[in-house]
């Protein structure tokens, strides 16, 4: 297949090296340092059992237009980038151009085939000006909910932590032969990519840990395991998680494992620092509306109480301002 990956970073460069590796035809739309590695030395990937996949001459350019038509492109950037790529991307599509964006939080695409009330509507959080929506049409999207934990080491430079698996489903709950395409291509990469009926309850279950976990780290430096043995900091994780249940619950989710659970999953990822905890310490910026303001967004659509949330998403916002200004300086 003819795949195009936007964003060679740490999980675009994850699945990136494995479908290439596997033989796949993969094009890399990058820029700057990751451009540069990419052309001079490749992709290199180092598993979670010691082994390393690595491919020296891969497809990598920063002009959209270059590869032409594409079976599927991978949107591997992070949420609050999505925009500013978003006017590039139809320069990738043929007729039949499925694509996958892999950002965490609620997507730009949640309430594309919903049902009920809120159907159509649009999350200001992720897509403010509706520039994205307009640009990459819902009815091409692959829904993706991304489980592995990776660390970019250097550019084109990738470890994994753990997890390989890339949930897909059909926004309408069909399984189509083009979201069983995409499964079958990630399988044929290496990873696990089961075909889901209900794609947005696993995005929740995802955004569950994301929008409480990374947060809370970039607050407190914790790392995950370090979150969860704190009382205060765990107690403070569940009511984050008991609000999004209770917006969930009203949007007809079910969740299929119980916060405990959920944060025991959490904790035996170990000491690992969260991506947004990663963003911090390199002072970059923060997927803080993606994972936890638009979910505070659904709460006023479903008139939810999130004062757990708002807190949190206020600290988090001056934490990000703050960042900002000092990288001004």
């Amino acid at each position: 297949m003819k795949i195009a990956i936007i964003g060679a970073g740490a999980i675009g460069g994850f699945v990136g090296a494995q479908l290439a590796h596997a033989g796949e035809d993969v094009t890399f739309i990058a820029r700057g340092l990751t451009l540069e590695a990419l052309k001079t030395r490749g992709i290199r990937l180092a598993l979670t059992d010691g082994t390393e996949k690595a491919v020296r001459e891969v497809k990598a350019t920063s002009d959209y237009s270059a590869p032409g038509p594409q079976d599927v492109v991978f949107l591997a950037m992070k949420a609050h980038q999505l925009e500013a790529v978003a006017a590039n991307v139809p320069e990738l599509f043929g007729a039949e151009t499925v694509v996958v964006p892999m950002q965490n939080g609620i997507p730009f695409w949640y309430f594309y085939k919903h049902g009920g009330a809120l159907e159509g509507s649009t999350v200001r959080s992720v897509d403010p000006t509706g520039a994205i929506a307009k640009n990459i049409p819902c009815e091409r999207v692959i829904g993706c909910v991304v489980y592995p934990a990776t660390e970019l080491l250097a550019p084109a430079v990738i470890k994994q932590i753990e997890g390989n698996r890339f949930a897909v489903g059909d926004l309408d709950g069909s399984e189509s032969e083009r979201v069983k395409r995409v499964s079958e291509c990630l399988i044929r990469g290496g990873m696990q990519s089961p075909v889901l009926a209900d794609i947005r309850a696993e995005m929740w279950l995802k955004l569950w840990g994301n929008m409480t976990f990374n947060p809370i780290s970039a607050l407190s430096r914790g790392t995950l395991a370090a979150i969860c043995q704190y009382p205060p900091t765990r107690e403070l994780a569940r009511a984050m998680m008991t609000e999004a249940q209770a917006i969930a619950t009203k949007l007809g989710i079910t969740f299929r494992v119980p916060i405990e659970k959920r944060i025991a999953g959490a904790e035996r990822v170990g000491h690992h620092k969260t991506s947004m905890l990663q963003d911090v310490e390199a002072g970059r910026p923060l997927e803080t509306d993606a994972l936890l303001g638009s979910v505070i967004e659904l709460g006023r659509m479903t008139d939810t109480s999130t004062p757990h949330l708002d807190a949190v998403f206020a600290l988090t916002k001056l934490l990000e301002q703050s960042l900002a200004q000092a990288g001004a300086h």
